[in-house]
Order: C-alpha cells, then sequence, then structure tokens
C-alpha cells in the first residue's frame, strides 16, 4: 500500500487530550476503511505565521500512514468537514525516514549546519 504522511492543525482552544483525540479518531477512520496508522506525533501548540480563522495559534499534529488511497481521501474529507481541524497537509512519500521527526528531534541532534560567520 502507499505510504503518506498528513500534517494537521487543530484550533488553539482545544485541551491537549482534545487534540490527542482528534489523532486517535481519525486513525480510527484509516483502520476502518483498510489502512493502518504507522506513527503519530503531536508537536504542541505553535504560533502560526498567519492568521487562520482568526487564530493565531494552533495544535500541529505529524501522521505517518500506510493506507490506500480511497482511506486517506475519507479521512482527509472528514478532517476537512471537522470544526476544530483548520488545516490538512497530505503528502505521498516512498518510505517513512526512521526515528522521530525533524520537529520532535533537539537542535544538537540535528545535522550540523555551516558554520556561522
Amino acid at each position: 500500500m502507499p505510504l503518506y504522511e498528513h500534517v494537521m492543525i487543530a484550533r488553539q482552544d482545544l485541551s491537549n487530550t482534545q487534540a490527542e483525540g482528534l489523532i486517535e479518531h481519525f486513525g480510527t477512520v484509516l483502520a476502518d476503511n483498510g489502512g493502518t496508522l504507522v506513527e503519530n506525533e503531536y508537536w504542541g501548540v505553535k504560533t502560526m505565521a498567519y492568521k487562520i480563522n482568526k487564530n493565531r495559534k494552533g495544535h500541529y499534529a505529524f501522521l505517518r500512514t500506510d493506507a490506500p488511497a480511497a482511506a486517506v481521501q475519507e479521512m482527509e474529507r472528514l478532517m476537512r468537514l471537522h470544526d476544530d481541524v483548520m488545516r490538512v497537509l497530505t503528502i505521498k512519500v516512498d518510505a517513512h525516514e526512521e526515528g522521530p521527526s525533524v520537529q520532535m528531534q533537539k537542535r544538537d541532534e540535528r545535522d550540523t549546519r555551516r558554520e556561522r560567520r
């Protein structure tokens, strides 16, 4: 089955448990349609570059899935209809990277960039 990565932004006035409950809910939607939620990461509340629906901040979540296209389309449809979800980005990937995403890595663990002057 194809591999996908999803980033979801939920409203800022939700609690952490409600935001994590959204992740579980959409994981069950995938499972009901023949897919699996390989890994999920809750990135927490972050400030956005611009306002979305009069919100400056949002709960960010990252999902790695292994699902058929029909299951992903159904999950995206339900995400867009859900009142608490502001934005969704889905990307098809060839392989999932091992370990935590770049957002969850500590600054020292990231690849060293070129030296500053």
